[in-house]
């Protein structure tokens, strides 16, 4: 009996970790397609001012590309059979947006409002994606 027990805790937690790894995917795609269509709405809602094509590339950039790309990581980290090096990869990537906020706090004070919301959430869900790490 013991050992079933033991077999069900790690399936049970992985399933956790595929939940929140689909729940970033959601998250991250579904804001990238929103900076994709609504640029300067987002970017107002953020607090960022986009001024000409260097300041619509940079948005692009970071806003799209990398989030639409955390999102297909964590899809890909979701999947069944994946090393685990994968979700781990993509916890980096959402704990790196509030780890840089840190740096912005220390000079210019917490974030507010929506965006503060928005740490919030990524270090929930990173953290989430450590503490379901499997065991090795």
């Amino acid at each position: 009996m013991p050992v079933q027990t033991v077999a069900v805790a790690p399936a049970r937690k992985q399933a956790w970790q595929r939940r929140v790894l689909h729940l970033i995917a959601y998250a991250y795609g579904l804001s990238a397609v929103a900076c994709l269509l609504f640029a300067d709405e987002m970017a107002a809602g953020m607090g960022i001012f986009l001024n000409g094509v260097n300041g619509y590339s940079q948005f692009y950039a970071s806003h799209v590309g990398l989030w639409g790309a955390t999102a297909l990581l964590a899809l890909f980290a979701a999947r069944q059979g994946e090393p685990p090096v994968y979700s781990d990869i993509t916890a980096m990537l959402v704990l790196a947006q509030p780890a840089g906020r840190l740096f912005a706090a220390i000079s210019f004070g917490l974030p507010q409002g929506i965006v503060l919301y928005i740490c919030v959430m990524e270090l929930l869900a990173g953290m989430a994606l450590l503490l379901l790490r499997p065991a090795r």
